[in-house]
């Protein structure tokens, strides 16, 4: 009789005479390498630095992509763009000291919006270990204690033995609902020393499933099928579980209105007759959810942004979906689902029965239309006058953002940082389809946009990208133009340069800035300073044009 804990994988032919013959001159570098392209990586994303050398060295001699970037945090922003875009876990190469810290705030976007990078730093050697101070440059006392409380989980390898199993490890980590950054350390004697460990293969890292418990869905299904006014709410966890499909036939079979967050935004077509949009920050589309007897949320924690500002109280029966424990009803009481979004939805699909209720698309056509009755004029004047501070004035933004949504193709993504324009496209951009329209929202850095796009130019190969910008985010990034010349990215920037109108004026607005024309030229990138009025044909026609290339508008307008 053969137990299951009896049966082991036996190496095949071809493994036993790689392990018994392995290369000379292999280091701990090549067991890291190995063990990426065991688990199925081909792009990696970093900076160099001296004590990782010998790790850079390993993906030089590999066939992995290395995609180089001018600043670690700028690296964590391509690679963070690259796991949202494909899912797939990403490396994110590190050295120690200041060239791991400088990673910390990309990796804390990458937290708050479940991207699943994975970051492999190098240490001072082993034994400059353990707090004491022996004066090493990069030394610090106790590097992964910085990155504990941003990343998913931390691990470390101290011998050549350890790398395949401590990155598979991570790997599986950073995969699993909810899928987050993970952080990997390893000190440089350990990179750089020759090894006599075979060649790294068949390493599996397989992600665990969250599935629901049934009990908990099968009370949800009747709550659903038995409202009078079940609404939906669908965050970031829908997007990531690739379960728009099923979000869609849940509310349309209990007809039940959708709103997305703005993580979410995408989770559900923007002009289905049951959709709310993204206005969450519209007091009429709170007291809307408020009045829902059910409230179905789905891969959401209802933070700060996505409850208006912690002015959202449900009045009805809450059922949460959540696959992030910790957020698993931390901000109202609910029937709280531990569950990865696709799974949990396909369990409430099997189980709840169709609800009639022909109100609900009027219910939903009426809130809309009173929002853009109070968000637009009845009446536009095809050529306004300028407002006084058009970076703040609505209806400049507005006309702004339907110029942008018309000159960029439906299915190219789009990334937007922390300045005024991207506060608005989070209520009023209607991305087209799911997992195409990202921001910096999560943690709320600066710099996001442009590295973010490069990142998703690389995962996706011959789409347009656009980033979009405020002057002061786009300083964080000038250095990046090398990055996407480089590698002839098909990245268009556009730079909203309002002079630092979105900060308060008493914290010394009005920065000095470049001529961001003149400065991309510089680089090699064609640039454009454009106006309200030209900026969809010059945006149309810079994405259509291959390589990157920037577009910049002043608000107000330079004399």
């Amino acid at each position: 009789m053969t137990h299951d804990h009896d049966l082991v994988l036996r190496p095949t032919e071809a493994q036993r005479a790689a392990a018994l013959a392995p290369p000379p001159g292999r280091t701990g570098g090549d067991l890291v390498v190995e063990t990426l392209c065991s688990l199925g990586a081909n792009t990696v994303f970093g900076l160099p630095g001296q004590r990782a050398l010998a790790l850079f060295d390993a993906v030089g001699r590999s066939d992995l992509r290395f995609i180089g970037l001018r600043t670690e945090n700028n690296a964590g922003f391509a690679a963070d763009a690259y796991g949202r875009m494909t899912g797939e876990a990403v490396p994110l190469l590190l050295s120690a000291g200041p060239g791991a810290l400088m990673a910390l705030p990309a990796l804390a976007e990458a937290a708050a919006a479940s991207a699943p990078v994975v970051a492999i730093s190098a240490q001072v050697p082993v034994a400059g270990l353990g707090g004491g101070r022996r004066g090493h440059l990069n030394e610090l006392r106790d590097q992964s204690a910085s990155f504990r409380e941003v990343v998913k989980s931390v691990h470390s390898a101290r011998t050549p033995s350890q790398i395949p199993s401590v990155i598979a490890e991570a790997w599986e980590s950073a995969l699993t609902a909810p899928p987050g950054p993970v952080y990997v350390e390893i000190p440089e004697d350990v990179l750089r020393d020759e090894t006599v460990i075979p060649q790294v293969t068949g390493v599996d890292a397989s992600p665990h499933e969250l599935a629901p418990r049934p009990e908990l869905t099968a009370v949800a299904a009747h709550w659903l099928e038995n409202a009078a006014r079940p609404v939906i709410i669908a965050g970031g966890g829908v997007i990531r579980s690739d379960a728009a499909g099923k979000l869609r036939l849940l509310a349309e079979r209990v007809n039940a209105p959708v709103v997305t967050t703005y993580g979410g935004k995408g989770a559900f077509p923007w002009t289905h007759p049951l959709s709310l949009q993204s206005w969450l920050e519209d007091r009429h589309t709170t007291d809307f959810l408020e009045d829902a007897d059910v409230l179905l949320v789905v891969g959401s924690g209802l933070g700060e942004l996505s409850s208006n500002h912690h002015t959202f109280f449900p009045t009805g029966r809450v059922v949460q979906i959540e696959a992030d424990l910790g957020k698993l009803e931390s901000n109202h009481a609910a029937l709280g689902i531990h569950a990865d979004a696709r799974l949990a939805l396909q369990a409430l699909l099997e189980t709840v029965a169709e609800r009639e209720d022909e109100a609900a698309p009027e219910r939903v056509r009426l809130l809309l239309a009173d929002i853009a009755a109070r968000a637009t004029p009845q009446a536009p004047d095809p050529d306004p006058a300028p407002a006084q501070d058009p970076a703040q004035d609505p209806e400049h933004q507005l006309r702004l953002l339907a110029s942008i949504r018309a000159a960029l193709p439906p299915r190219s993504p789009s990334f937007w940082d922390m300045t005024a324009l991207s506060y608005r496209a989070w209520s009023a951009f209607d991305p087209k389809h799911p997992n195409t329209m990202h921001s910096a929202q999560g943690a709320g850095g600066l710099g996001y946009a442009f590295p973010a796009a490069l990142g998703a130019a690389v995962a996706e190969p011959g789409t347009p990208v656009l980033a979009v910008s405020g002057d002061d985010g786009a300083m964080y990034s000038i250095a990046e133009l090398a990055t996407a010349v480089q590698h002839a990215l098909d990245v268009t920037w556009l730079i909203v340069d309002d002079g630092g109108h979105d900060a308060p004026r008493e914290t010394g607005a009005n920065p000095t800035r470049p001529d961001f024309a003149a400065l991309a030229a510089s680089f090699g990138v064609p640039a454009t300073t454009t106006t309200p009025q030209s900026l969809r044909t010059d945006l149309t026609k810079a994405l259509k044009t291959p390589g990157p290339s920037l577009i910049l508008l002043p608000t107000p307008p330079h004399p």
